[in-house]
Parts: C-alpha cells; structure tokens; sequence
C-alpha cells in the first residue's frame, strides 16, 4: 500500500481517489515530515507528496499538472523521484523546489527559477522526499500548479491556513483589513485553485487506484 501526504483537507479529498493511504501535514515542511514518518511507520510501500505548487518557470501556466523528475533544496541537495512509481502518475519532468518559505512574489520566483533551475516550488515535497530516503522507500511527486510565475500572491494566502490545512476565518479578516486591496487578488488565486483542484481531479480519475 502506497500513502499520499497532501497540505489541504481539500487536497485529501481528491487524493482518496487513488485508494491509498492519505494523511494531511498542514502545508508546511514540518507537518508533512510528521504525515510522512506516520506513513512510513505504518507500512506503506512507497509515499507521495501531491497537491498545488506554485509556478516559478513563466512556461508553467495555473491548472498544470506535473510529475518532476526530482526535488531539489535550497542547499541542492537533490532527491530523484522513483521513476517507475512518477511513471505511473504521468510523464515526469523538470524539478521541484523544496520551499523553505512561500515564495510570494513575481520577482522572488523568477529568482528561485533562475537560481535552481526548478520549474515549481512547494513546502512539503522536499520533506516528504527526505522521510522516503531514510525509510528507503521510493517517493514521487503529483502536483497542480496554483499560483503561476507571473502572479503576487495577497497577504492572506500566506496567513490564513490552520495547521490542518483549513481556512481561519479569523486571520483572514484580519488579513483582509490589514489590506483591503488584495480582494482581486485572492479571487484571482481561488480561480487558479479551483482550475487546479479540477486538473488533479481529472489526473486522479486518469490514474485511477494505485493500490
């Protein structure tokens, strides 16, 4: 049996399509370590990192699918993905960007595009890579790209996320006072998420059960 790590609850719930193990890290590093060594702990063959990334090539547009050949760190260490296990979630290609922060902003994306070559970025993948390597078991990576390059994301994107993964109505409010004029901005980004929910949905029905 394989198991997926997923940030969002809304992520989990397209990845139960794939009939395997699910647990939510909360979209940080630190969680999706816990999600990944409980994963591993109970006997999974193999783990997953799937949900959104943001864009940081220009090529990649919101709604895109991609299966990255590996993950790089900031440091450059570099975790391949098992290609028979990305095989079978679609054609890989590129590298993702283990994140130690989100990266929030068109010219910081450009940046990290340039500096590493990685064409997305997300939080989790680099920990859910590192949990796989010490359990020895073969990772890969499924991801929608959310936010593309040549997008800022509003302040409440980055503050409004509890450690399940769920919105907190309260520090978004606060948010949205703060700065009132990110409004078009996060209807903008749920937008982009909503394509890249579907485009995983449609990806998962693709796959169909993994275990």
């Amino acid at each position: 049996m394989l198991g997926v790590v997923v940030g969002l609850v809304a992520e989990a719930r397209i990845a139960r399509g794939l009939g395997i193990e699910v647990a939510v890290g909360g979209g940080d590093a630190a969680g999706a370590a816990v999600a990944a060594n409980r994963l591993a702990e109970s006997g999974v063959t193999g783990l997953i990192s799937f949900g959104l990334a943001g864009g940081l090539s220009p090529e990649l547009a919101a709604g895109l699918v991609i299966v990255p050949e590996g993950v790089v760190a900031e440091d450059g260490t570099l975790w391949r993905a098992n290609p028979a296990l990305a095989a079978r979630l679609g054609v890989a290609g590129g590298l993702l960007l283990a994140a130690s922060a989100i990266i929030g902003t068109r010219q910081d994306k450009f940046a990290a595009w340039r500096r590493t070559g990685a064409s997305a970025a997300d939080l989790e993948s680099g920990a859910v890579a590192r949990v796989a390597a010490e359990h020895g078991l073969p990772f890969a990576v499924l991801r929608a790209i959310c936010d593309p390059a040549d997008r800022d994301l509003p302040p409440a994107a980055m503050t409004a996320l509890d450690a399940n993964g769920r919105i907190r109505p309260a520090a978004l409010l606060r948010s949205l006072a703060r700065h009132p004029g990110q409004i078009s901005g996060l209807i903008a980004l749920g937008r982009e998420a909503a394509s890249a929910r579907t485009a995983l949905l449609a990806r998962v029905a693709a796959i169909g059960p993994l275990a």
